[in-house]
């Protein structure tokens, strides 16, 4: 994938996106500690995932497709941090890239058209956990202002190891 001859578009997903968003997601469950889910997903079981994603709201599902190929990118979501009335006006934030669109903007692109989505909502604090060694995770949330507020230490065990996660936080 060329950086000069790659057009991306950022939209919201919907549920013809449900096949390709499994199979990328499903990347990261086999092959990186990214996320502590540990068994692949049928697209029939990330059905509700994706339906949990409306086009507005403050939990929101952005898309990054080739612009010729309409083949997906990556993905972003915005979705609840924890389940208790309280944190209604936090969510957790992640961003899925392809393994072949790393370095080219992509993940930049969602989170610009999630945040620009975000604006109107009533959101006031966005947090991400990343799962050290992940510099190109760092580097993007850092660059949308995004400040290191601690680390979890070794509260996932996959690949037979433990893994820390460090959290990020920004005020939206």
């Amino acid at each position: 994938m060329s950086p000069e001859r790659t057009k991306v578009q950022v939209r919201p997903g919907v549920e013809d996106d449900l096949v390709a968003l499994t199979d990328l997601y499903n990347h990261y469950v086999r092959e990186t500690p990214t996320t502590f889910d540990i068994k692949i997903f049928t697209p029939q079981e990330r059905r509700p995932w994706l339906l949990s994603y409306p086009e507005d709201g403050p939990h929101r599902l952005m898309v990054a497709t080739d612009v010729d190929s309409q083949r997906i990118l990556g993905y972003a979501t915005s979705g609840p941090f924890r389940a208790k009335p309280a944190y209604g006006t936090t969510v957790e934030v992640t961003v899925y890239l392809a393994p072949d669109a790393g370095g080219r903007g992509v993940g930049t692109l969602l989170y610009e058209a999630l945040f620009e989505a975000l604006s109107g909502e009533d959101v006031h604090r966005a947090l991400a956990g990343v799962v050290p060694p992940n510099e190109a995770s760092v580097r993007l949330h850092e660059r949308f202002g995004f400040r290191y507020v601690g680390t979890y230490r070794e509260v996932g065990r996959k690949f037979g190891r433990y893994w820390d996660v460090a959290w990020y936080e920004k005020e939206l």
